[in-house]
């Protein structure tokens, strides 16, 4: 017999004996442990499954029903309002499908590491070995699976905390879920992507979304740079080496970013106030005209970047500090060697070194700004008004038009929409922009 005859004939019982402990455990969990004679684990993987079947097999059934369905018996009320059938609430139907489905990934998880178990175990035995026991399993998992133990409860709670969250949030994008259909009293159902056509397609909501999510990519452009270089032409001038008393310069244009921003934007608030504001004030007692600062859009939108960057630069400045601070003096004493000027010496070594380390924070900026809900719903709440669009002002960017869409207009579909695109439009920009940068780059050439 030639040897790979034999070779074959040795692979066959282990494929053999492997496969029946992995198909018994895909039949019912922990026959494949039985039958590997590892009973205590075989015992408690056939309770858990009897468990999910006795136990859970209705909320499962109803969940998945009330998922698909959303709910068939509306709420009844007689004459005079009362209530006389309590009905379906299709939104609490929707979040006891999602945290079904979450349910039945994790059972499914354990499901298939069942079948692994058995079939890494049996083949375990068939090569010679003995199966452990379950002292021995124990201690295997706890010496192998420390660290995945220890983010087991991370685990579950990023599921139930943020995915679950997350699911919903967009599975209502995919409803009419929008007054005046509201439940109880009226029940939600599918509508595919519906939603998104009407928001493309239907002069009321596209008129809103273009205009709005222009300003939101202007805003967060201007208020990103405009704090970015505010911040480091601080730094540079406070690192100069004529300046003096440089921490009690940095500790002085620190306390912007110190204070909390909630009082700041109030105060400056009615700072820029047009009837009774300081500022016009001022302008009045000069012969100057007042300024329209919170009425007019343009004015709005310049009194929003200007104010912006007072709370924006003290982290930059701190930051770039940092930066400015831990540069060799010696690239700057050759540079002077060579001849080269003041603006030479930024340009060509301060810039970009301070570059290669905030770039990744840059963009980190920027992304915030394009969700930047206190600054623009504090100090402006969207205003001035805008009769061109719908639920939204002139100032407001696209996370404070979603506000406006749930809190107040109850038109939550449409919020749902515009919160994935926002999530699409941000995660394309970070990923595109981290990738090309420098410093992530340098990081792929280290591994």
């Amino acid at each position: 017999m030639s040897p790979q005859i034999n070779t074959l004939a040795a692979k066959k019982p282990v494929l053999k004996r492997a496969i029946i402990s992995a198909v018994l455990s895909a039949l019912f969990m922990g026959f494949g442990q039985l039958y590997n004679r590892q009973f205590i684990k075989g015992i408690l993987y056939v309770v858990l499954e009897c468990f999910v079947i006795v136990v859970w097999y209705k909320p499962i059934v109803k969940g998945l029903w009330g998922l698909y369905t959303l709910g068939e018996q509306p709420q009844v009320r007689s004459a005079r309002g009362k209530i006389t059938e309590q009905g379906d609430h299709s939104i609490f139907l929707m979040i006891n499908g999602v945290i079904i489905l979450i349910v039945i990934f994790i059972i499914l998880l354990i499901y298939i590491r069942n079948i692994i178990d058995a079939h890494k175990t049996a083949t375990m035995i068939d090569q010679g070995g003995q199966p452990k026991t379950f002292a021995e399993s124990l201690r295997n998992a706890w010496d192998n699976g420390y660290a995945y133990i220890l983010l087991t409860p991370a685990f579950f709670f990023t599921l139930f905390l943020t995915i679950l969250p997350l699911a919903f949030g967009i599975l209502i994008a995919f409803t009419n879920y929008a007054s005046p259909i509201l439940p109880p009293l009226k029940l939600v159902d599918w509508v595919g992507f519906q939603t998104f056509v009407n928001l493309f397609k239907l002069e009321i909501w596209s008129n809103t979304f273009y205009g709005v999510l222009w300003w939101t990519i202007i805003w967060s452009i201007l208020a990103t740079v405009t704090t970015f270089f505010t911040g480091l032409f601080y730094a540079v001038i406070i690192n100069h080496k004529r300046i003096r008393y440089k921490r009690l310069w940095r500790t002085i244009f620190i306390l912007p970013w110190a204070i909390p921003q909630f009082i700041s934007i109030l105060i400056f608030r009615n700072i820029f106030n047009g009837q009774f504001g300081p500022i016009n004030q001022y302008l009045a007692k000069l012969g100057f005209d007042p300024i329209p600062w919170l009425s007019d859009p343009t004015w709005a939108k310049i009194a929003l970047v200007a104010v912006n960057i007072w709370f924006g630069f003290p982290f930059w400045m701190a930051l770039m500090s940092g930066v400015l601070t831990s540069i060799d003096r010696d690239m700057y004493e050759a540079a002077e060697v060579d001849g080269a000027s003041g603006w030479q010496k930024f340009w060509k070594i301060s810039f970009p070194l301070v570059m290669f380390a905030t770039a990744p924070l840059l963009i980190m900026g920027f992304a915030g700004n394009f969700n930047n809900f206190n600054m623009i719903y504090l100090f402006t709440q969207g205003g001035p008004a805008n009769i061109a669009y719908s639920y939204a002002g002139s100032t407001d960017i696209l996370i404070s038009w979603i506000y406006k869409l749930t809190l107040e207009q109850n038109q939550y579909n449409m919020a749902s929409v515009v919160s994935i695109l926002i999530f699409v439009i941000v995660s394309i920009f970070s990923v595109y922009n981290f990738r090309r940068t420098r410093a992530f780059k340098e990081e792929d050439m280290i591994q």
